[in-house]
């Protein structure tokens, strides 16, 4: 009978399974179910007068799993360590060699970037010591964090009310999403004009966009500008003037790291950012794949670099060949570096762990999610390996008398990469080809229509999570395992709310900003909050002493909490009152603050707890009952819905908006839907699509 000599603790059941398979009897796999240690919740835990030094305690309802490790460690000759590769594993795995007892400095920690069979076995022959240096950047930010967050959300619980909350990350992305919100309310828009020509060249048709008038770049800002232009080529037929071609190359994009893959699963897949790291998590773990047992399909997800490994290019440069053919390899591997300085590159970019796991040969072991998400990483990283698409452009000018027009079209002669992907824009603009006939200079084209029209800029669009998230990382505030917490965080405290998909800032997260501009303006400022993820990044290298670090930090910010607590004046924040009247009860009701945003409550609280959703009428009947009219209403979840006033006696509801203009074809109530970015009205009776007006500019 075999008697396992090793003990192997991970950090999820789900790992522990995966691993336990891989290592057979000599080993036993449990896992510690995250962290069991952290500094108290009922205090701040941290020792300010004794150089910072975190107290922690083990966290409550770990008893069980401590006790479990601790028994199996005991029956062992050896504990290996494997907790996740980056800080925060280093730090779960320092905190389980000071409860089991083991030495930091022996070879216990082991680490792999992906699971599977060959590099957990790689990575059991070759232990480590506890990187201390990781583990005293986690410390930092556990510290740091934990020193604004108890400071400052006491003193706002005592001036303003209770249950606020201030953070380091999370205040700049508050203040990032105010910032947007007071841009567009100032924004003032501006008057332009286009002047589109349809134009035929045999049987084939065409557009040209008007460019310049008398030689000279000429914007058109009024009704004016246009009937100018258009009186100047009135009855004249266009001349083929300069014709340009040459060919373009467009080379892939790289593979993903954390940031990328939230934002490119919110715009192909509709994921949320926790959604994403949630589901990349069960495929990094392992999946159970029938014959070939339980696999982890992805590296790790958490990564700031795009680097790839020789090994895994390899292995995409043979399936590329065989799949494709070799001109489908590029002339020599592609390698990706780093965009931010900041970047950690401790991990590869994330990849399949093997390329000839096709998304198609999996399907049938996974969820829908897991599959949607898997094909996404899959295609990104295949892409990211292949050449360079070639297209041909050109590029016509047709003069008109003084007035030129330019049209501008493109082929693609060589699909490479793009035959497997293509990434997603948050215009929502795609790379479709739009072909020109064959001209040459002296030709006359037909003209079937002058099409002048009216626009008006638009202002910059509000935040989604893939815009916010990218912004972060732009401007190096967090880090990977920030990004999908900060959002969730912002949105527990009311701060922000989401309309439309897009962050909105409440009167809630306003008030707190605006304390915070006022108190502790380099908590809010991006380039000092940048400037310390610098700093933790030190740490973690071994050039900066962590405790040095925060001391830095206090000496300015403990001013800060003193002059607030002196200065800051109370706010009291008083219910707004409505024009509701309660029905039960018969006082005024008023509008009151909760997680998904306003709503109303009677005043009489708590005599009467009578509320009510807030809604507002679309002016649309509704098409079940023909009685009632179509609100909008939001979701206990917080989206916004759309459904019949007369509630419950009629029950119709819809996520999308609805369009108070009847179908022209059949009289059909038509809504909103989004198509590649484009605002499509839709008829729900008989399938008429047309676009919105305007919809070129409201498109996101």
């Amino acid at each position: 009978m075999n008697v396992a000599d090793s003990l192997v603790i991970v950090e999820s059941p789900a790992k522990a399974k995966t691993i336990g398979k891989y290592l057979g009897s000599k080993f036993i796999v449990k896992a510690s179910m995250g962290h069991i240690r952290d500094l108290p919740k009922s205090q701040i835990g941290v020792e300010v007068d004794n150089n910072f030094q975190p107290k922690y305690i083990t966290i409550r309802g770990k008893g069980n799993v401590l006790k479990e490790l601790k028994d199996a460690s005991k029956k062992v000759k050896k504990v290996y360590l494997a907790s996740d590769p980056d800080r925060e594993g280093e730090a779960i795995a320092w905190h389980l060699a000071h409860y089991l007892e083991l030495d930091e400095k022996d070879a216990c920690r082991v680490v792999f970037n992906e699971i599977t069979k060959q590099v957990v076995k790689d990575a059991l022959k070759t232990p480590r010591a506890i990187d201390m240096d990781l583990v005293n950047a986690q410390q930092a930010r556990r510290v740091l964090d934990r020193l604004v967050g108890y400071k400052i959300s006491p003193l706002l619980w005592k001036k303003v009310k209770k249950g606020l909350s201030a953070g380091r990350v999370q205040s700049v992305a508050v203040k990032l999403i105010m910032d947007r919100e007071n841009e567009i309310k100032a924004f003032v828009p501006e008057e332009y004009w286009s002047i589109t020509a349809h134009l035929m060249k045999g049987n084939a048709s065409f557009e040209a966009k008007f460019h310049s008038l008398q030689g000279d770049k000429k914007e058109l800002k009024s009704e004016a500008d246009v009937k100018e232009v258009l009186a100047l080529i009135e009855g004249r037929p266009f001349e083929v003037g300069e014709v340009k071609e040459k060919e373009r190359q467009r080379n892939p994009s790289p593979p993903f790291i954390t940031s990328s893959l939230q934002q490119e699963a919110a715009r192909k897949l509709n994921f949320r950012a926790s959604k994403t790291m949630q589901v990349a998590q069960q495929l990094y773990e392992g999946v159970d794949l029938g014959k070939e047992g339980t696999v982890g399909l992805i590296t790790y997800m958490r990564t700031d670099s795009p680097r790839i490994s020789p090994i895994a290019q390899e292995e995409a440069k043979e399936y590329i060949g065989t799949k494709f053919g070799v001109k489908y390899i590029p002339e020599t591997p592609r390698v990706y570096t780093r965009k931010n300085a900041n970047a950690q590159d401790a991990h590869e970019g994330i990849r399949p762990t093997s390329v000839l796991r096709e998304p198609e040969a999996v399907k049938s072991y996974l969820s829908r999610d897991q599959l949607r998400l898997y094909k996404l990483i899959w295609e990104r990283f295949v892409a990211s390996q292949m050449a360079s698409a070639i297209l041909d452009t050109m590029s016509v000018d047709l003069n008109n008398g003084p007035v030129l027009f330019r049209a501008v079209g493109s082929k693609l002669k060589f699909p490479g990469f793009m035959k497997v992907y293509v990434e997603g824009n948050d215009d929502g603009s795609t790379d479709e080809d739009r072909l020109l006939p064959p001209m040459t200079a002296g030709e006359v084209v037909n003209t079937s229509n002058i099409d002048p029209k009216q626009h008006f800029t638009q202002p910059p669009p509000r935040y989604t999570e893939a815009r916010l998230v990218r912004t972060l990382e732009e401007l190096g505030i967090g880090r990977p395992s920030t990004y999908a917490p900060t959002l969730e965080t912002i949105q527990k405290r009311n701060y922000v709310a989401i309309e439309e998909k897009k962050f909105v800032p409440t009167e809630l997260g306003e008030l707190v900003i605006q304390l915070m501009e006022e108190f502790f303006p380099e908590i809010l400022d991006a380039e000092f909050t940048a400037h310390m993820e610098g700093d933790l990044d030190n740490v973690e290298e071994g050039k900066e002493n962590w405790v040095d670090v925060i001391g830095e930090f206090y000496k300015s910010f403990e001013k800060r909490l003193i002059f607030a607590e002196d200065e800051m004046k109370e706010v009291e924040i008083r219910d707004e009152p409505s024009e509701e009247i309660c029905d039960k009860c018969g006082s005024q009701m008023v509008y009151k603050m909760g997680r998904f945003g306003k709503f109303l409550a009677c005043s009489g609280f708590p005599d009467c707890r009578n509320t009510k959703p807030i809604v507002k009428d679309t002016g649309v009947t509704c098409p079940t009952c023909n009685q009632g009219q179509i609100v909008e209403r939001r979701s206990k979840k917080g989206r916004l819905f759309y459904g019949c006033d007369r509630y419950p006696e009629c029950n119709y509801v819809s996520w999308d908006k609805p369009v108070a203009k009847p179908c022209p074809d059949c009289g059909g109530m038509m809504v909103e839907k989004r198509s590649r970015g484009n605002v499509i009205w839709h008829c729900t009776v008989c399938g008429h699509d047309e676009n919105a007006p305007d919809a070129d500019e409201s498109a996101e």
